[in-house]
C-alpha cells in the first residue's frame, strides 16, 4: 500500500480558516500528517476534528500533540502527528536549551518499521536552527539510519541550495528587511541535514514544477521560499514515488508538501 506523508503549517492554529483546512485535508487524505503551529489545540478538539476528517481513529495510537515550549507571550506552537498506521512508540523532545518548539519522534508500520521525526525549527536565526539540526543528529544512530527507514517532515524555516532562488536573493532580503536567513543568506541547516544522508524528496522526484511553500511580501518586496520539507533516509528514499507542493491559497501562509512512497 502507498504511504502518503504530508507536512503543513496551519498558521496560528488555523483560526477562522480551520474548517477550510479540514476540508482540504479530507480531500487530500494523507496517511501520515505532520502539522505545525497547532496553537490552542491543547484540549484535543481540533486534533480530533482532523482525525475524523481523515477517517483515522481518534486515540493515542494514531494522534499525537507534541507539546512545544512556551514563548515569552505564553503561546505554545505545538507540533501534531496524525497517522493512519498505528504508532508503536513515541518520544517528545522539547528541551528548551536546544529546540525552538519540539520534535515528535514516533515509529509506525508501513512495509516495515518507519521512524518519523515531525518538527518545526526555530524561525529567528540560522544559528539556532543549526543547533536543532545537530540535536536531531544526536537522536540517530548512523548505521541504523543508513540501513533503516526514516522520515523527517516539517517546517524547518531553512533554505535549500537545490531550490531556484534568484541571483539577487541577498539584495531582496536586505530590501525586505528579512534577517532570519542571514546576510548573505545561509544554507547551513539543510546542508547539514543532507550531509548526514537525508534525501530531499521534492527535488528527487518532483511531480510538478511547484516548489514554493511560503511567499512573503515585506516592504513591497515579494520573495518566494521553500521552508517546508519531507526528507527520507536512503533506504526509505528507494520507495519514493513522487513529491509535490500543493497550493492552498489563503487557507494558510504555507503550502503543504506531500511525498508518496510505495
Amino acid at each position: 500500500m502507498p504511504l502518503k506523508v504530508m507536512t503543513f503549517n496551519v498558521l496560528q492554529g488555523g483560526e477562522e480558516r480551520f474548517d477550510d483546512i479540514v476540508t482540504f485535508l479530507a480531500r487530500n487524505a494523507p496517511d501520515v500528517l505532520v502539522l505545525q503551529e497547532c496553537l490552542g489545540w491543547d484540549d484535543g478538539g481540533r486534533l480530533r476534528r482532523v482525525a475524523e476528517a481523515l477517517d483515522v481513529p481518534q486515540d493515542e495510537a494514531h494522534l499525537v500533540l507534541g507539546q512545544s515550549r512556551s514563548r515569552p507571550s505564553g503561546r505554545c506552537y505545538h507540533v501534531a502527528v496524525v497517522s493512519r498506521p498505528p504508532l508503536r512508540s513515541l518520544r517528545i523532545h522539547n528541551d528548551r536549551h536546544f529546540l525552538g518548539h519540539c520534535i515528535v519522534e514516533c515509529e509506525l508500520e508501513a512495509n516495515g518499521p518507519v521512524t518519523l521525526f515531525g518538527t518545526h525549527f526555530d524561525a529567528h536565526h540560522e544559528k539556532l536552527r543549526y543547533v536543532e539540526a545537530r540535536y536531531l543528529r544526536s537522536l540517530l544512530d548512523a548505521s541504523r539510519f543508513r540501513e533503516g527507514q526514516y522520515l523527517l517532515a516539517g517546517d524547518l524555516n531553512s533554505l535549500s541550495r537545490r531550490d531556484p532562488y534568484p541571483v539577487d536573493l541577498e539584495d531582496r532580503l536586505r530590501r525586505a528587511g528579512t534577517d532570519k536567513y542571514g546576510h548573505p543568506p545561509r544554507f547551513d541547516v539543510i546542508d547539514d541535514i543532507e550531509d548526514y544522508g537525508w534525501v530531499d524528496t521534492l527535488p528527487t522526484r518532483a511531480a510538478s514544477t511547484r516548489w514554493v511553500t511560503a511567499r512573503r511580501n515585506r516592504g513591497g518586496v515579494t520573495i518566494d521560499y521553500r521552508t517546508d520539507y519531507v526528507f527520507a533516509s536512503p533506504r526509505m528514499a528507494e520507495r519514493l514515488v513522487s513529491a509535490e507542493v500543493i497550493d492552498v491559497g489563503d487557507t494558510s501562509d504555507h503550502n503543504p508538501l506531500v511525498a508518496t512512497f510505495r
